[in-house]
């Protein structure tokens, strides 16, 4: 929750006037979308090669640590007082939190089981969708404040302060990969080994398995998932930094527009509860991957096609609804789909990294100038989501196919069973993925 408010709470601070105090006006909002995207570039570069040197270092450390200094550069933008100070720390904010995010499901994929990590991954997706909806309710309360510096600098400070704090608190609290946990008694040790493994057995441990790399890099369907997550996040760029501005095109104060994306937030996250529950129980998440991206769809439609200001607010629930579910189903759908450790290591953030690319499109989408319909914003967004509708539905049916093909050639198996992944990961003969 915390590294999202972080995030997103820059179009917050657009309502409450960082352009007029930092950017000079910004009458075309311009410099105001590179800021953002700023972030995206760094948060592009950063994810492959971090989390991959993640594996050989104690989950604790590196993810504490990662917070504290994300915490740092979120206050640190309070003191922005021009363009390139501003751009600095939203660099730096991206280079922190590519640190932690993508290596999410990889560190829950350690204790969790293919049937479980779905729901664990919902609640960790959902705290997002829940620092959208507390960071507009806390924008909303510092708007009203009576302070001695700009509102917008302090809610910098007072969103970054709590991820230094949890940051120390995850060094001595955070357990570390289960073989090497200090809070699990022998058994329990063993427990969690054996549901680390079930359904593979590799390179369980500090160690990189090259080959597992240059496999991850040659897997379409690494790179299909990319494309699903360029339509997600840039529908996620865009609501993170324009559905403040978005809604007081709707005819609201800037102020009842801090409250009002609340409830759409709220809606996407028991959404995506919903979900990720059904996913979990049917072991089943391409369909869910392509519905979620068609809701998102049916909203961009709404927004392109209605002219009532009601339904158009409406439109943006369908839209947080879609976008929160494709981008924890497919973190889930890949995290025990890639056969081995490294290969998750290498793989998540590949396709995660891919996606951010959509995030930093939409982050030049809805410049002032465009307003207030944003037709070619809106546009790109529901041509992208009509393309991962079809790419998701692609991905579920060659994972069906190959299952199938394996079954006719080495006969049906356990998915719970060992499997040895050493060799080829999930090409291994006796693997068989979540479709």
């Amino acid at each position: 929750m915390l590294l999202d408010l972080d995030r997103i709470n820059l179009g917050n601070a657009r309502l409450q006037g960082l352009p007029q105090d930092v950017l000079g006006g910004d009458p075309t909002g311009v410099l105001y979308d590179w800021v953002n995207s700023a972030f995206y570039f760094s948060y592009i570069l950063c994810p492959v090669p971090a989390i991959i040197l993640s594996k050989l270092c104690p989950p604790r450390l590196w993810f504490g640590c990662a917070a504290v200094v994300w915490g740092l550069c979120s206050m640190l933008m309070a003191t922005a007082f021009n363009f390139p100070g501003l751009l600095v720390a939203r660099v730096a904010l991206g280079v922190f939190e590519a640190a932690l995010s993508p290596g999410v499901p990889f560190y829950m994929s350690l204790f969790y089981t293919r049937q479980e990590i779905g729901l664990r991954l919902a609640t960790y997706g959902g705290f997002a969708a829940v620092a959208g909806a507390f960071g507009g309710l806390l924008a909303f309360g510092i708007q009203h404040a009576h302070t001695a510096i700009a509102t917008w600098r302090v809610l910098f400070i007072i969103e970054g302060a709590p991820s230094v704090l949890l940051g120390f608190t995850a060094i001595f609290l955070l357990p570390d990969r289960p073989e090497e946990t200090r809070f699990l008694y022998e058994e329990e040790r063993k427990l969690a080994l054996e549901r680390m493994n079930r359904g593979t057995k590799a390179d369980t441990g500090r160690v990189l398995n090259k080959k597992h790399i240059i496999l991850a890099f040659k897997d379409w369907r690494i790179y299909a998932a990319g494309v699903i997550y360029i339509a997600s996040n840039c529908a996620f760029g865009s609501i993170s930094a324009f559905l403040p501005t978005i809604i007081t095109t709707f005819g609201f104060t800037n102020a009842i527009a801090q409250l009002l994306t609340i409830p759409p937030y709220a809606v996407a996250a028991t959404i995506l509860g919903i979900t990720s529950y059904m996913t979990d129980r049917l072991q089943s998440r391409g369909p869910f991957v392509a519905a979620g991206s068609l809701i998102g769809a049916i909203g961009y439609v709404l927004l392109l096609t209605v002219t009532s200001n009601h339904a158009r607010y409406f439109a943006t629930f369908w839209i947080t609804s879609g976008t929160y579910t494709v981008n924890n189903t497919i973190i889930a759908w890949f995290a025990h789909n890639l056969g081995s450790e490294t290969k998750r290591a290498a793989g998540i953030p590949l396709y995660m990294v891919i996606g951010q690319c959509g995030a930093v499109l939409g982050s030049h989408l809805y410049p002032l100038t465009e307003g207030p319909r944003y037709i070619v914003g809106f546009s790109v967004n529901l041509a992208l989501y009509a393309l991962a509708t079809a790419v998701a539905l692609v991905l579920t049916v060659s994972y069906r196919l190959e299952n199938r093909r394996r079954d006719k050639k080495h006969g049906k198996v356990d998915v719970d069973a060992l499997v040895d992944t050493t060799e080829y990961a999930d090409k291994a003969a006796d693997f068989r993925y979540t479709p």
